[in-house]
């Protein structure tokens, strides 16, 4: 049987009131998770950044703008990341640890993906909860995630305010159906 374990993430945040939720969910389960953060959020939220580190979860880079690749070139790109890495080390979110970066909306060009390749590891996903989708109700977000959810699934959640209604009831019935199974959650 494979190992019983499930790769949580966090695109987008730190945010207030939302990721705080999020950090309160994970500490329920003693679930660890990854975030994906974007740097202007770090820049105006370092304490919910330091509380996430504080907690046992690891940060991790989604440019500095959220900035789709496909609409820059590879130094403008390399340049958001940058930004995000310098806000990421301001927080002292990447101590002694291997640089992890995941493209918003998952767009990368094969010339982005060379350029980033040597210094990052890319992390994509196996499930998209899609949290972020408004016409979507809370319920069918929850059983589409459940559905295609299981070992070593790295799961995409957003710690956003255009995600919280459907996070706020996602996240913790998710937490508890894959506890009660056996999983734990673990940071990349």
């Amino acid at each position: 049987m494979a190992d019983k374990t499930i790769f949580l993430t966090f695109d987008d945040g730190p945010i207030p009131v939302v990721t705080p939720f999020v950090l309160e969910q994970l500490a329920a389960y003693q679930a660890k998770a990854t975030f994906f953060c974007v740097g202007e959020n770090l820049e105006r939220y370092p304490g919910i950044a330091r509380q996430v580190l504080n907690q046992g979860h690891l940060l991790a880079n989604h440019t500095h703008q959220h900035v789709k690749a496909w609409n820059l070139s590879p130094a403008a790109y390399r340049s958001q990341i940058h930004q995000c890495q310098m806000a990421l080390e301001k927080v002292g979110g990447t101590t002694n640890q291997r640089k992890l970066f995941r493209p918003p909306h998952g767009q990368l060009t094969w010339q982005h993906l060379r350029m980033l390749e040597p210094e990052y590891q890319i992390v994509m996903w196996s499930t998209l909860t899609y949290d972020f989708d408004a016409t979507l109700s809370p319920e069918k977000c929850l059983a589409k995630a459940i559905s295609v959810t299981g070992p070593g699934s790295v799961v995409v959640f957003h710690d956003s305010l255009k995600a919280e209604r459907n996070l706020r009831y996602v996240l913790p019935r998710l937490l508890r159906h894959f506890s009660e199974l056996g999983y734990s959650f673990k940071t990349l």
